[in-house]
């Protein structure tokens, strides 16, 4: 990781996304063990830290079961730290919230932290792969952003607001971006809008925020790929440091290597 630039200690995030645990522990996702992916990258995690928070970005559950997010409470629990949860395409919405906005996982529109504001949307649609931000999403976080314009902010959804240049996974971004980057740029005080839901590493400067895009804690897409196409590198987690000025520094940390064997034949799932 960098070295810190500023003399004030910055607000240490880890993220994770598209966990995609299931219901037993040995539930698997072309042939990889989801849930022993997640307790490897949790370990990267500990030997980073420490952090003050983590953010997990939707896709936590593959099955959307109440059990798929226990194992998860279970798992990141561990780490002692808050944990600020978002729901993706793969997720149950009521078994989301109901099993993560308790005891340390949260499930909120905002939070103020170490002078910095995060905003959390979703971007799901029920029984869609796809994203949409509604009228009301874009409408809290254009209230939120509003009712504290002097903190520099972190907006963190599901799904791409910008195309990754994959057609067939660009069939499931969001599909109303230009809505979403009409409030941010009313708001200046935002440095970056965060996401999972593509399984792999991105990393934009537009305007004054950064586009940023983290690996799945299992397998990868490979980026710019026309049809379905795994990336045979190992997963990871996006590591952020918000520092007091407004300064943001972040990177991308991975595993040595893969846990398991990828089915690599596979044309989705």
């Amino acid at each position: 990781m960098q070295q810190n630039r500023t003399n004030r200690r910055p607000l240490r995030i880890a993220q994770i996304t598209d966990t995609h645990l299931y219901a037993t522990p040995d539930g698997q996702l072309l042939g990889l063990n989801t849930r022993d992916c997640l307790e490897q990258v949790l370990q990267l995690v500990r030997q980073d830290g420490p952090f003050d928070l983590l953010v997990a970005s939707g896709d936590l559950a593959h099955d959307g079961s109440k059990a798929a997010y226990l194992n998860l409470r279970e798992q990141v629990g561990r780490l002692g730290i808050p944990a600020y949860c978002l729901p993706g395409n793969h997720d149950e919405a009521i078994a989301i919230r109901e099993q993560l906005d308790s005891e340390g996982f949260h499930c909120v529109r905002s939070h103020l932290a170490g002078g910095w504001q995060l905003v959390f949307l979703d971007s799901t649609l029920a029984g869609e792969d796809g994203g949409h931000l509604d009228a009301s999403e874009l409408d809290a976080l254009s209230q939120a952003l509003d009712s504290h314009p002097d903190l520099p902010a972190v907006v963190w959804l599901h799904h791409q607001p910008v195309l990754m240049r994959s057609p067939w996974l660009d069939t499931m971004a969001v599909d109303n971006p230009n809505d979403l980057f009409a409030v941010i740029d009313r708001h200046p005080q935002v440095r970056a809008v965060v996401w999972g839901h593509v399984h792999q590493a991105f990393d934009q400067q537009h305007k004054q925020y950064r586009l940023l895009a983290t690996p799945s804690t299992c397998l990868q897409f490979l980026p710019a790929s026309e049809n379905f196409a795994i990336d045979e590198i190992p997963p990871g987690y996006r590591w952020l440091e918000l520092y007091p000025n407004g300064e943001l520094q972040t990177g991308v940390a991975r595993l040595e290597k893969i846990p398991g064997r990828i089915d690599l034949s596979a044309n989705g799932y």
